[in-house]
């Protein structure tokens, strides 16, 4: 019976030794370098560029190829080529060996990306020296790699991780305000989902493209539950008032645009380096009651001077607060709201907005019914 521990170490050292592919027509060669390898490597052996090929990209891959130069058909320069062309070979080192020895020969060869020269007759020391070389070169490099994905995969993990930990410190904060509002309910992830529709929808419009690139559209969204922060600071009296304000209360009321915007300029000094999100927050909390005409609050801004976040945070808003119930209304049809923000174009809400709006009604009431009451 044969020993069981003999056959996992021949099979481990099997598994372990590098894989050398040797390429010559020649068949004396092949059986020249093959007997010299064979003690300490598993050698592969192909007698054409073509038969070299289907080997390399088989499996178990190469870790290393001797490559002959002067072949019929295809010739080493044209092998190598074609692994440099593949990405699932193009990481394999490659040695020429050839009897052309001028120098211009082995800087092409050196040009087309073979690692090393090797001249024949073969010297076996330096056969053996050199590939030993190459296969610890190669050996590194895939360490390398190895701890390179590595760190990729962590920095990605951590990255959405931080992000993760970003968006429910975001919607805690946005909490203080809704929960003294209950009536509110999934009001945040309504106006965030309105928000990025109506900024994707315009990401290529000429009048917002500068503005609306990827990064810029996740932060609007990421910013948007943070738009009525203020409402902390509203007394109870009046935000939770079950008829219509005074026109005092109204006065206090408005306040909470400011109120938010100066809470987030205080957690923008408070950090260390500039939070892209904070600035896109401030903005929304400051203007999303602005309006195209100027008749909003608090400064009154017109047309353009509006931030392009508060514009789209302003439309968002007014719908959300159309369909849905309060104390003092009923909800409000679909077609109903619609017809309000269209007939707010040009006075209310920045015309081009409306029309981003219009097209995509139907996502508006898929989210509203998707994050419903």
């Amino acid at each position: 019976m044969p020993d069981r521990s003999l056959i996992w170490e021949t099979e481990k050292a099997i598994k372990t030794q590098p894989n050398i592919l040797i390429v010559d027509d020649i068949p004396e060669n092949l059986s020249v370098l093959g007997e010299l390898l064979q003690p300490t490597y598993r050698v592969l052996a192909a007698n054409s560029g073509r038969r070299a090929l289907q080997i390399a990209r088989g499996v178990p891959a190469p870790d290393l190829i001797l490559l002959d130069v002067m072949m019929p058909d295809m010739d080493g320069y044209d092998v190598l080529a074609e692994l440099r062309d593949d990405p699932a070979t193009r990481g394999i080192p490659v040695i020429f060996v050839t009897a052309m020895d001028a120098t211009e020969d082995e800087e092409r060869g050196l040009d087309c990306g073979a690692v090393d020269y090797i001249t024949k007759p073969i010297r076996p020391a330096i056969v053996m020296a050199r590939v030993r070389a190459q296969l610890e070169l190669k050996n590194a490099r895939d360490i390398l790699s190895d701890q390179n994905a590595y760190l990729e995969k962590e920095v990605s993990r951590r990255m959405a991780e931080n992000q993760l930990i970003q968006e429910v410190s975001i919607h805690a904060l946005a909490r203080l305000a809704e929960t003294r509002d209950p009536e509110t309910g999934n009001h945040l992830r309504r106006t965030q989902e309105y928000v990025r529709t109506l900024a994707t929808s315009l990401q290529h419009h000429s009048r917002f493209a500068a503005y609306l690139d990827d990064r810029t559209i996740a932060a609007l969204a990421q910013s948007a539950p943070l738009h009525d922060i203020g409402k902390v600071g509203i007394p109870d009296h009046i935000l939770l008032k079950p008829g219509k304000l005074t026109p005092d209360e109204w006065e206090i009321m408005k306040t909470h645009a400011e109120l938010g915007a100066h809470a987030i300029a205080q957690a923008e000094a408070d950090a260390l380096q500039p939070v892209e999100f904070l600035g896109i927050a401030k903005e929304i909390a400051h203007h999303h009651h602005e309006k195209w005409d100027g008749s909003g609050y608090p400064d009154h801004l017109s047309g353009d001077d509006i931030p392009i976040s508060a514009r789209l945070m302003a439309l968002a808003d007014v719908f959300d607060a159309l369909i849905c119930a309060r104390v003092y209304k009923p909800p409000m049809p679909f077609d109903e709201a619609h017809e309000i923000i269209v007939k707010g174009s040009g006075s209310h809400f920045d015309p081009d907005i409306v029309a981003a709006f219009e097209s995509e009604f139907e996502n508006f009431k898929r989210i509203a019914n998707t994050w419903g009451e």
